[in-house]
């Protein structure tokens, strides 16, 4: 049975648990033989001396090689998005980035400095007119989106502005919402 198992194999047997990429197979004494492996998955090393009746156990299995048939564009449109997912962990102001913005050194201190360092996110954005708090919240606003952190936002400003904050949001950060004002809730 030992001269079936050469180094390189790869076995699956109860005494490991994993599957195991042999390095070398030497015999001890008329029934032992001592295989020395290293596990596929976590690169464990392994060296168990098994009896002709383990051996029987054991199961060489072939490795099967990579294909590359699949579907170029598929591939990239999932690594793509992955990226695009992960991207706020390798850029830290990555809403800054990809929104239509030149936010001044305050509103970058606000949002990461202030707001998102914590784990609980709550405040109140409140400001002189004019100090940028649609900014402010467009960059929160995306930055929660990204981290996956944000399904649905609710916005309070004075009916005067409604459309002033539509019309920023949107050019600047590609956000749509829906106003809730009196004509909305009489519907309901």
């Amino acid at each position: 049975m030992m001269t079936q198992i050469q180094p390189d194999d790869i076995l699956r047997g109860p005494f490991w648990p994993e599957k195991i990429r042999v390095i070398s197979v030497k015999s001890i004494g008329e029934s032992g033989i001592k295989i020395e492996a290293v596990g596929i998955e976590t690169r464990t090393f392994y060296n168990p001396i098994l009896s002709q009746e383990d051996i029987k156990t054991v199961e060489i299995t072939e490795e099967k090689p990579f294909q590359f048939s699949g579907d170029g564009e598929s591939l990239f449109l999932y690594l793509e998005s992955h990226r695009i997912r992960n991207a706020f962990q390798f850029d830290p102001l990555y809403a800054v980035n990809v929104s239509q913005i030149d936010p001044l050194p305050h509103q970058i201190e606000a949002v990461y400095h202030y707001i998102m360092p914590n784990p609980c996110i709550r405040f109140l954005l409140a400001d002189d007119p004019g100090a940028g708090k649609t900014i402010m919240a467009g960059l929160l606003l995306k930055e929660l989106k990204y981290r996956g952190l944000v399904d649905r936002t609710l916005i309070v400003m004075p009916g005067h502005l409604k459309d002033q904050w539509l019309r920023e949001m949107k050019e600047k950060f590609q956000e749509n919402f829906i106003v809730v004002d009196r004509d909305v809730i009489s519907i309901y």
